[in-house]
């Protein structure tokens, strides 16, 4: 009769290198959920965007086994009456909404490719709408 010890026994172990575990070659698999993924990139958009993770979207598809990301999200603004008393502002902000959207797009791009360890194909930032930021006032 096979137990699943007797099968244990007889498959070769890995020799032990400190600080990880012994590993029975070629057995199981790790698996990460869509929803992780989602998640994962829900955040890297939310850092990128500087939004709140809430108001991030995201879809992710298959590209050839790659990931094709689309990310909709708020962008950050300032208001126009502080734009109009400075217009130097902007680029001290980071540029223009579309620039800014660029830096987002590739800092998502780089990073989520970074933390899943997948080749990402592509990533589509759609904005959704702009969240006014408050300039801080100097007392």
């Amino acid at each position: 009769m096979t137990t699943l010890t007797s099968v244990a026994r007889s498959l070769p172990v890995l020799p032990l290198t400190p600080g990880l575990p012994a590993v029975l070659p070629g057995r199981g698999r790790t698996t990460v959920s869509t929803r992780a993924l989602s998640r994962l990139v829900s955040a890297v958009a939310a850092d990128a965007l500087e939004v709140s993770m809430v108001t991030v979207g995201t879809t992710i598809t298959d590209d050839r086994g790659s990931l094709a990301l689309t990310v909709s999200a708020p962008i950050p603004i300032l208001s126009l009456t502080g734009v109009a008393r400075d217009p130097l502002i902007v680029p001290r902000y980071g540029g223009t909404i579309l620039e800014r959207a660029e830096q987002a797009r590739q800092h998502i791009h780089h990073r989520a490719g970074e933390l899943t360890g997948s080749v990402v194909s592509r990533v589509c930032v759609r904005l959704t709408g702009v969240v006014i930021k408050v300039e801080d006032r100097v007392k």
